[in-house]
């Protein structure tokens, strides 16, 4: 695989803590390298059925991989104060030197709405997040630092367990201008899977606000996360994605949606079809491979995969042996 880097996105909203832990082992052990683990306080839909906290998890996976690890993605707005998350993000790299990132967005309502309140329309989220990297920037530099911002403030303090480097900062987003903002103030990037158009046009962007600040934006971390459904047969593979992730197929914006339940009852109206240029289902390694491909042609980075069955000790061991070495920059 030379210098491709495949990891595995650990789904929090499907499996439990310790299950979740060993097939973070075992991914490593199959080829894959790093692990970007889901911040969930809900499942998107019952059936999924967990939702444990992501920072304690990514603290025992530390323990038992040697990879990358970082969450995909924490919210530094809602659930969690920014000056929370950036204790959080300093512990796990005083941990694990050399090893963690962390990833950011504007949140969901599933997971950042269960205090109730307003929930603000997505711009304002977005200047949100961005102020939350911002105070998060002033505390890693382990200096004693204030905020008073439109959104948070925060008294003079300091970071007093604070590694040096920090955690890098990637901010999460499908969106041109949030991408733009993102090469310009923060670290790096993670985008998921869509159109080799709009990946591309994200990564463009990205590159610009980055070279506009003076970066290189070449030496800068591009992550892609990538729902897949592969089993033995394209039957099995369906059903896996019809049951086990049917928001994949949904084609709308689902930052605003509150309740599992709620996504149960979107989920009775998703069909076969509507995976369709949105995720790969598939028994055949070589489809799943070529989509992979096509994001590292693209420039992406480093790529975590999430194959959204119950199968993955199967699944990890036919895409280590049939996959990962095929892959190539």
């Amino acid at each position: 695989m030379s210098d491709v880097k495949i990891g595995y996105a650990a789904a929090l909203e499907q499996f439990a803590p310790q299950e979740m832990i060993q097939l973070c082992e075992t991914a490593e052990q199959h080829g894959f390298v790093g692990t970007m683990a889901a911040d969930h306080f809900q499942p998107w839909v019952p059936q999924q059925g967990q939702a444990s906290y992501v920072w304690n998890v990514l603290s025992a996976v530390g323990q038992r991989t040697t990879g990358d690890l970082g969450p995909g993605v924490t919210c530094p707005t809602f659930r969690h104060h920014p000056a929370v998350v950036a204790q959080a993000a300093a512990t796990l790299e005083a941990m694990y030197p050399g090893r963690t990132w962390l990833g950011l967005g504007s949140g969901e309502a599933l997971n950042e709405h269960m205090f109730g309140g307003y929930w603000p329309e997505a711009p304002e989220r977005i200047r949100m997040m961005f102020e939350a990297v911002e105070l998060i920037q002033k505390l890693f530099t382990g200096k004693d630092v204030k905020h008073s911002g439109e959104f948070f403030k925060l008294h003079s303090v300091r970071m007093w367990t604070m590694p040096s480097p920090p955690p890098p900062i990637l901010v999460a987003t499908a969106g041109p201008i949030t991408a733009k903002k993102a090469g310009a103030r923060c670290d790096g990037i993670i985008t998921p899977g869509a159109t080799t158009e709009k990946v591309a046009g994200v990564l463009a962007k990205f590159d610009e606000g980055a070279a506009a600040a003076g970066k290189d934006p070449s030496t800068m971390p591009k992550l892609l996360q990538l729902h897949l459904s592969w089993a033995p047969t394209d039957e099995e593979a369906l059903e896996n994605a019809m049951t086990e992730w049917p928001n994949g197929g949904m084609k709308f914006a689902k930052q605003d949606v509150r309740s599992p339940f709620d996504f149960a009852q979107m989920a009775a109206l998703v069909r076969p079809e509507d995976f369709e240029g949105r995720m790969v289902i598939s028994s055949d390694p070589d489809a799943h491979r070529a989509e992979i491909q096509r994001f590292l042609d693209l420039g992406i980075s480093q790529l975590y995969l999430h194959n959204v069955g119950r199968n993955q000790t199967e699944w990890l061991d036919v895409f280590g042996r049939d996959v990962l070495p095929a892959l190539h920059r």
